[in-house]
């Protein structure tokens, strides 16, 4: 094939086992948010706290992202990539204990904020290896990782949920996090190396660091961090004039982050108790319900990954944020716990969609600049979730948790309208 056209070829996904391997850290930070963030409104009554001061939490791991921000890209120049995903991996396990442990709610904020210093930093490492090793399937191979992280923790609420009606309480559901890093810190480690995913520098005297393993067909292709979107919304290769053009769109994009992380996080803190208010569903029932809304992200991350390689991600990631406001309208409605679950459900097809997507045309939109981006990206989902979880949780104080659900349409609408303008962005470039 002529390899000036080799740029409208269809991308495709390659599993191998760096890809597999990669996808693994995401089943620890999926277990950890739908495992604790629906036990948020049981810690409350445990430690005698209101709403607000519970959403504290959320505020806590939004500071963890603060953090982890300008932290991820210095720690993957000076530990790699590998090194940096094994060492938050730990510091994940550390942080979790803490907040197990913690006899008040001070103890609990801290280890929160432990837990998402190493959280985000694991993420965000992780996602950037993804999306240079899968080049132009970057758009799929980060959705799908993404699916594979809410498919694991799909399994979280059900655990806690299961562990509440035993009378266990809710912590031996969330414990399994510690026993998750652990295994990912080893799986991690003994991946082979590549580009993506160096092999740790040997520090010996007089001596130069140890080569990178040769770059494999799959390492070949362009990166997203040096590629621009296609007419599909997956990276392809761009002039320098052009990367600078491109750029206008990434901060639409990192609004729609933005939007996705404050949809996602608000729900699944407050979705129990909205549950509980509105229908006669005891504590284990509505706390199992959550997994309704990761049971649709699960399912839609892995059908938009490979519909991302064939239509435009813009769209899609604008038609998720659509889906999210009629999935809320059934459970805003819903007065039976059945009704709830399906309007979880729907919700979950439309929010599975919005962060993975939005990720990956960040990345897409700035060339060369993959772990900044991702830094700023983290930046951006740690302000969203310092606000959205603590904002729904002080509305339900004030108003009632059935009213202050009605922020939830709002910011989707939001976050469609933006998605639509970053599409428009991307396409004018590609025009010119």
């Amino acid at each position: 094939m002529d390899p000036a056209r080799g740029a409208t070829v269809r991308p495709r996904l390659v599993r191998d086992r760096l890809t597999v391997g990669l996808y693994t850290p995401f089943a620890v930070w999926g277990w950890l948010l739908y495992s604790f963030n629906p036990s948020v409104p049981l810690l409350a009554d445990e430690l005698g706290i209101t709403a607000a001061q519970a959403g504290l939490h959320g505020t806590a791991m939004a500071l963890g992202g603060l953090v982890a921000a300008p932290l991820t890209p210095r720690a993957v120049r000076v530990l790699e990539r590998r090194g940096a995903i094994g060492t938050a991996a730990l510091l994940v396990a550390v942080g979790v204990v803490g907040l197990l442990l913690g006899p008040t709610l001070p103890w609990t904020l801290t280890g929160m904020f432990v837990t998402a210093v190493g959280g985000n930093v694991l993420i965000a490492a992780t996602q950037v290896g993804i999306a240079q090793h899968a080049g132009r399937a970057a758009s799929a191979a980060i959705t799908e990782a993404n699916g594979v992280g809410s498919s694991i923790g799909l399994v979280g609420p059900l655990a806690v949920g299961a562990c509440v009606t035993l009378g266990w309480g809710w912590r031996p559901g969330v414990a399994v996090t510690v026993l998750l890093a652990l295994v990912v810190a080893v799986v991690v480690a003994r991946l082979p190396a590549s580009r993506a995913l160096p092999a740790l520098r040997r520090r010996t005297t007089g001596t130069a660091a140890a080569p990178v393993a040769p770059r494999t067909a799959d390492d070949a292709v362009a990166a997203p961090t040096t590629a621009a979107v296609s007419a599909t919304g997956t990276p392809a290769p761009l002039a320098p004039a052009s990367r600078h053009r491109l750029l206008r769109a990434a901060p639409l994009f990192l609004a729609t982050i933005v939007a996705a992380v404050a949809l996602e996080n608000a729900t699944t803190y407050w979705a129990t108790d909205l549950v509980l208010a509105r229908t006669d569903a005891g504590a284990g029932i509505a706390t199992a319900t959550t997994a309704g809304l990761v049971a649709g992200m699960s399912a839609m991350r892995f059908v938009v990954g490979p519909l991302s390689l064939r239509v435009q991600a813009a769209h899609l990631l604008a038609a998720s944020f659509g889906i999210a406001v009629i999935g809320w309208a059934v459970l805003w409605t819903a007065t039976d716990a059945g009704v709830a679950l399906a309007g979880l459900v729907v919700a979950g097809f439309g929010y599975g969609a919005q962060y993975p997507l939005s990720i990956a045309l960040l990345l897409a939109a700035s060339p060369g600049r993959g772990d900044r981006a991702q830094a700023h990206a983290t930046l951006a989902g740690a302000l969203a979730i310092g606000v959205a979880p603590f904002l729904l949780g002080a509305l339900s104080d004030a108003f009632g948790t059935h009213s202050a659900f009605l922020l939830v349409p709002v910011v989707a609408v939001a976050g469609g309208v933006v998605a639509l303008l970053g599409g428009r962005a991307v396409r004018h470039d590609a025009r010119r």
